[in-house]
């Protein structure tokens, strides 16, 4: 059975657009572990479009499941991740102009830099994942880097119409029990919903699912009636404040 790693990405990029203080990630990463989350990933990115790095201290502070940082293969992630000594460390591709991650990282071509960071990263103690396609090659070179997770990316099943969808979830099968061979251990994750996540999540050998878009869409579609109800209650019966009178 896998555990739900929740992508708390969303929230802080609502926060962002407005560059405000709230929703803040950090009370809401709690409200997802008191909802079963059995972990929480985040992405710092290099442009810090969501996520802050003062999210990711207090984050490390409080997250009392297990925290998962995703980040780029760069000096400077790799400096923040020895720093705040996550659970886990994902490796993902970044590109400043793509909406969110659009694929998984090209182990094969950078296999020996990829080496190097895996290696300092797990001489402090701090498990690697690579996120990588569902692909031969792709697992072949991530066992060889020294990694001992793979996250694969499930965007093209996601994506994928009814008819190719069984293609692609025998895709992620596959190289699930090939991970599984090189003794590799499996998560996965990317545009998973709640209409398409069972057929992955009942694949053997995945031990963990990260979601995230979907989950925020849905807390806002079950939560906004009661925010409006609150919200009318005080416009419509406002607290008479002795500072401002009764106005």
């Amino acid at each position: 059975m896998a555990s739900l790693g929740v992508n708390i990405d969303h929230i802080a990029n609502v926060r962002q657009a407005r560059q405000t203080v709230e929703p803040d990630p950090v009370p809401m990463a709690m409200l997802a572990e008191l909802g079963g989350a059995d972990g929480i990933t985040v992405h710092l990115r290099e442009d810090r479009r969501h996520i802050q790095d003062r999210d990711l201290d207090l984050l490390r502070k409080t997250v009392r499941s297990r925290l998962n940082l995703e980040m780029a293969a760069t000096p400077e992630m790799l400096g923040i991740a020895l720093k705040i000594k996550p659970d886990m460390v994902t490796l993902v591709p970044e590109r400043r102009e793509e909406v969110t991650t659009e694929g998984g990282l090209d182990v094969v071509a950078q296999e020996s830099s990829l080496r190097d960071i895996v290696d300092q990263l797990q001489t402090a103690a701090i498990p690697v994942s690579l996120f990588v396609d569902p692909d031969t090659q792709q697992l072949q070179a991530s066992f060889s880097s020294g990694a001992r997770w793979v996250e694969l990316h499930t965007g093209a099943y996601a994506e994928a119409c009814w008819a190719e969808q069984p293609i692609e979830l025998a895709r992620l099968t596959e190289a699930t029990a090939r991970a599984r061979s090189l003794g590799l251990r499996v998560n996965a994750g990317h545009g998973l919903t709640y209409q398409n996540v069972e057929a992955v999540a009942a694949i053997e050998g995945i031990e963990e699912l990260n979601i995230g878009h979907t989950i925020v869409a849905r807390s806002i579609a079950v939560g906004l009636q009661e925010a409006v109800r609150e919200m009318k209650r005080l416009v419509q019966n406002p607290r008479r404040d002795p500072l401002f009178g009764s106005q």
